[in-house]
Formats: structure tokens, C-alpha cells, sequence
């Protein structure tokens, strides 16, 4: 066999290849033996048909078309082993001369991956938010897990703000009551913003047997984005009881004796959470640097499929899981379908150029994926999508999925080298050091979700589940 790659341009190559016919013997004794076990033939026991007979009877170009049926993939593969190609996708194949006991050439175009240079990025440099951590930020957080151990108790009187409010609601479109726009039962804080807009005015007020009439744009069902006429009926009022913040409520809320241990403790925690935030900020903003630094050219046929797999995912996964179709989320954000067409396009072109340059930096570093980095990501990955991690690895060995999640990892790695050479400042101008903050696992892990949310397109194991 003999093949030669022509350059079509920095992401599509064609391969022209010329087979001798004795190449194709194996795949030609395999046609006959196939051909003999489907038809039947008077004078010969089935699969005992002579080649000659079957020939004469079925045609010689039916044996031919399911030889090289069975050849072309061997000889293809064949051919982008010899060039050393790294092809995207299925090829596009062309017969173009097959001679019985001859020669078979076919032409077969594909796209590849990009040769892609990566420049010193030891370079980069990026600014990040400080980690501050105020007294009113502590005062929010014990405040929250003080709203958490409010009490109610039902009252007689009107509705007023911070009162829980038990009420029945019907929501109408065009005067008819919609399939799913009935409940009842539900418990509501006035002034939580929790529930629809202008609820709040219209249960202000209302004693138990209460019932008002107001107008609100549907945030969710099959009207999701109209206005709806909703009536409210109160069936309860409800004071709440905050605690007293004091000792005693350190000891109710906590593993502390004391409000002063608690609030050291709400310290601690939120300056962890702001110093994770402000390692995921320098993550996302040394791709995007390092992004800039590196021409990718984008093979169009894998854009237009990546824009098309975003685009079904959102609405067959996401939107689907809301009540929601696309022009109602459209609708909802306030976007015409053409910005929402040019976001979803800068979005897969960044994933796709994400893919290639983190790509090529595992393989220029040689980084791999340990069991323990692959089994720390499965278990975060697990959590966000609301799966037992037995339920996720098992959605993932099923549809194949492994391949993908050793991707994540692995670029996960290679952000976090980058990262790593990378100059960080905060917006004090202080240098951050973002090894104290993580170990190498837990800063690859946190660099491979990063990198999942730029790249994500395929099906996730959450979706496929679903």
C-alpha cells in the first residue's frame, strides 16, 4: 500500500492511497465466506457454494463491494498511522479507481488536529480579587445560620415584613388557569424575594382567609416569561423568632461555647471560601491569557458540530429539565436569537481552542492522570450533579465516558502548571501565592473544573442519566 497526504489547509488534510489487489485477498475471502452464509443455492449445501458459482450467480461487483467495505477502515487507519496524523472526526471517502485484480485507490479527507506552538508563558500575569474579610461580612454569615434557627408561632393578625405566610396560589394567562399553575400549602417569608414579583405587596396585610389579586411575569413552567394574573389566598400568619445571639446561641447552633468562638470560626471559614473564589479567578484568567498567546486555528466541521452539541444539550438537558424552550429562555434573558448565536459560537470556539493548547501542553509535559486525581474528580463531579459517586461511576463506565473524564484531569493538570509559572496579584498589589492555599491534587482538581466549564459540550453523565 502506498499513500501520500496533501495540505488542504492547517486543519484538513487528504490522504490519496493506492492498494495493490493481493491486499485485498483476506478481506475478498471474508466477502465469499459472508456472501455464502446468506443465500442459498440448489446442488450446494448452505456455506459450501464454490467462489465461481457465486460469481456467476450473484456478480463478481457484489463480492468486490463487500470486500472493500471491510478493507477500507484497515488501509485508512493504516495510511493516518504512516503520516502520523491525529484526525477529528470521520473522513470523507472517495473510491476513486478499483480494478479487479489490480489496484483499488481511494481518496479520503478528513480534518486533524492542529500543529500548535506553545510560546513561554512564564510571562503571564494576572490580577485577582483580595481575600478581605470584613466584620459585616461575619455578621451575615451568623445572621444567616441565625434565620435558620428562627421559630414561628401563628399569629392573628395581618401579614407584615418577616412574617411566614402559608398561601394558595392560582396563575392565570389569557383568563385560563394554566395546567401548572395551581399550589397550595406553600410556605412563604415576606420579603425573602423567594417566590414571584409583587407577591410581597399583595399578602401584606391579609389576615388568615385573606385573598388578593396580583400581575407577575412566570419565572419558571409552560409560561415561563408571560405575565400572569395570580391570585394569592392566605391560609396562615406566622411570626418569626430569631434567638438571641449569645452564648447559649453558639452552643444551639454549633460545635462552640462561646458567640466569640463562633464568629472566629465564620471568619476562618469565609476567608477559605474567598481564597478557593480567588484561586478559581487566577485559573479562568491565566487561560484566558494563555489563550491569547496561542494562534489555533479551528477546523470548521468540528465548530459547527460543537456549536450544535451546546445547543442541544441546552435544550434538550437544561431547559428541557425547567419546563423551558429556547425562545422562552430567550425571552427570559432578554437576547435575540442571533446574540444567542454568536455567544454560543465564542463559547465552543474557547472550548475547542481551550481542548487543543491544554492538549498539547500534557503531552509537551507528560503529565498523567493518577487513580487518586481521577477519583477525587469523579467524587466532585458526583456531588455537583447531585449523584451518589456509585451512581455517577457507573453512569460513566456505561456510556464510555471514562476517556472524557481523564481529559478533564489531565488539562486540569496542565492549567495548573501554567498557573503555577504565572505572576498573581491581588487588587492590593500583593503577590498570591496559591500554593498555600491548595495541595498539588486539590489544585489540579480546582483547574479541572475550570477547564470542564470552558469545554464542556459532549453528554454529561448527569444528562445521560436524566
Amino acid at each position: 500500500m502506498k499513500s501520500a497526504v496533501e495540505t488542504l489547509n492547517p486543519t484538513r488534510v487528504r490522504l490519496t492511497v493506492e492498494v495493490p489487489f493481493e491486499e485485498l485477498k483476506d478481506s475478498l475471502d471474508a466477502a465469499y465466506k459472508k456472501i455464502n452464509q446468506q443465500v442459498t443455492v440448489k446442488g450446494f449445501r448452505k456455506g459450501k457454494v464454490p467462489a465461481r458459482v457465486i460469481d456467476q450467480r450473484f456478480g463478481r461487483g457484489a463480492v468486490l463491494e463487500e470486500a472493500v467495505n471491510d478493507a477500507l477502515p484497515r488501509f485508512y487507519t493504516d495510511a493516518v498511522n504512516d503520516a502520523e496524523l491525529d484526525p477529528l472526526g470521520q473522513p470523507e471517502v472517495d473510491i476513486t479507481e478499483l480494478k479487479d485484480g489490480e489496484t483499488l485507490n481511494f481518496t479520503a479527507e478528513v480534518d486533524i488536529r492542529p500543529a500548535i506552538e506553545i510560546p513561554d508563558y512564564s510571562g503571564i500575569e494576572v490580577e485577582v480579587d483580595a481575600v478581605q474579610v470584613g466584620d459585616e461580612d461575619i455578621d451575615e454569615s451568623v445572621e444567616q445560620l441565625r434565620e435558620r434557627f428562627a421559630s414561628t408561632s401563628p399569629v392573628e393578625r395581618a401579614a407584615e415584613d418577616g412574617d411566614v405566610v402559608t398561601v394558595d396560589l392560582q396563575a392565570k394567562v389569557d383568563g385560563e388557569v394554566l395546567e401548572d399553575g395551581v399550589a397550595e400549602g406553600v410556605s412563604y417569608t415576606i420579603g425573602s424575594g423567594e417566590l414571584l414579583d409583587g407577591i410581597d405587596d399583595a399578602v401584606k396585610g391579609l389576615e388568615a382567609g385573606g385573598e388578593a389579586t396580583f400581575t407577575s411575569e412566570l419565572k419558571g413552567g409552560t409560561a415561563a416569561g408571560r405575565e400572569a394574573e395570580v391570585t394569592v389566598k392566605v391560609t396562615q400568619v406566622a411570626s418569626r423568632e430569631l434567638p438571641e445571639l449569645d452564648d447559649e446561641f453558639a452552643q444551639l447552633a454549633s460545635e462552640f461555647d462561646t458567640l466569640e468562638e463562633l464568629r472566629a470560626d465564620s471568619r476562618k471559614r469565609l476567608e477559605n471560601m474567598k481564597q478557593y473564589d480567588q484561586a478559581t479567578q487566577a485559573q479562568e484568567r491565566v487561560l484566558e491569557k494563555l489563550l491569547e498567546l496561542v494562534e489555533v486555528p479551528v477546523p470548521e466541521k468540528l465548530l459547527k458540530d460543537e456549536i450544535e452539541t451546546r445547543k442541544h444539550n441546552l435544550e434538550h438537558h437544561q431547559l428541557g429539565q425547567m419546563g423551558l424552550n429556547l425562545e422562552q429562555y430567550l425571552e427570559i434573558q432578554g437576547k435575540t436569537p442571533e446574540e444567542f448565536d454568536a455567544e454560543t459560537e465564542e463559547a465552543a470556539v474557547k472550548g475547542i481552542k481551550t481542548q487543543f493548547v491544554l492538549d498539547e501542553l500534557v503531552k509537551r509535559e507528560k503529565l498523567n492522570v493518577s487513580q487518586e486525581e481521577l477519583t477525587e474528580h469523579l467524587m466532585r463531579r458526583a456531588a455537583s450533579s447531585g449523584m451518589s459517586p456509585d451512581q455517577f461511576a457507573q453512569a460513566v463506565v456505561q456510556n464510555n465516558q471514562v476517556p472524557l473524564l481523564v481529559g478533564e484531569v489531565a488539562r486540569g493538570k496542565a492549567l495548573a502548571v501554567v498557573v503555577e509559572a504565572a505572576t498573581v496579584k491581588d487588587t492590593n498589589g500583593e503577590i498570591v501565592d496559591l500554593d498555600d492555599d491548595e495541595d498539588e491534587v486539590a489544585a489540579a482538581e480546582s483547574a479541572a473544573e475550570v477547564v470542564a466549564e470552558a469545554t464542556e459540550s459532549e453528554e454529561t453523565p448527569e444528562q445521560t442519566e436524566a
